[in-house]
């Protein structure tokens, strides 16, 4: 029974890793007063360059470089419309998140049942064949843990940084933050590319990692859950 139920919090931390990366970058941007609907979008574009380049490759670590690219590289755009040419920013991410839909769809037609080259067993050797806490605690692959040390580097970023500090004022009051002489564009601009890059490697995880395999449409909605 035990081993059971170690299995189902197993799972359950494995399929959760996705949401909390995306989670983790779309706090930092609303932190600055910028809110990003397009995460379901730079998910999924993301998940498709990172099978891609994965399936070319052969190298896991090159696919998630390249997802966290493809997410800054979605987050960038919507910069450049939200920030440099004040769009409105709901707008805009909708029309990131369909951007990515439909452009993840397209490029992700000949790789429909294609498979990716085999990777290493996950989790920390020796620890991993505990009986329970094995599999529960040292079993994950290593994003799992990253994303849980993004949770608490950014927690401490936030409130005992100076980062923390200018990032919070510029979405409480960026007039006031201008006033100051801080870089309010920038410090916002800053923070989307995080939060792309956390969607990038979300994406990146789904589609090399959780099912390592590519399908329209893989995120089912877990962009929009992270935004929740």
């Amino acid at each position: 029974v035990m081993d059971a139920v170690a299995t189902l919090v197993a799972s359950s931390i494995a399929a959760g890793t996705p949401m909390l990366l995306a989670a983790v970058g779309v706090l930092v941007h609303e932190r600055t007063g910028v809110v990003n609907l397009g995460v379901e979008g730079m998910m999924l574009v993301a998940a498709i360059v990172a099978f891609a380049v994965t399936h070319g490759s052969g190298s896991h670590a090159l696919g998630f470089g390249a997802g966290a690219l493809a997410g800054m590289a979605l987050a960038a755009v919507f910069a450049f419309f939200a920030l440099a040419l004040h769009s409105n920013q709901y707008a805009t991410g909708l029309a990131i998140a369909l951007l990515g839909s439909g452009a993840s769809a397209f490029i992700g037609l000949p790789y429909s049942g294609q498979g990716l080259p085999a990777r290493g067993a996950d989790g920390i050797a020796v620890l991993r064949d505990l009986p329970v806490l094995g599999p529960l605690l040292f079993g994950h692959h290593g994003l799992v843990y990253v994303a849980l040390l993004l949770v608490v580097a950014v927690a401490w970023m936030l409130f005992r940084s100076r980062v923390g500090l200018i990032l919070r004022a510029v979405g409480e009051s960026p007039e006031a933050a201008h006033a100051l002489g801080i870089p309010v564009r920038l410090v916002r601009l800053a923070a989307l590319l995080f939060g792309g890059a956390c969607a990038g490697l979300a994406g990146a995880y789904l589609a090399t990692v959780y099912t390592p395999l590519w399908a329209e449409n893989m995120t089912a909605g877990r962009g929009w859950i992270a935004l929740a």
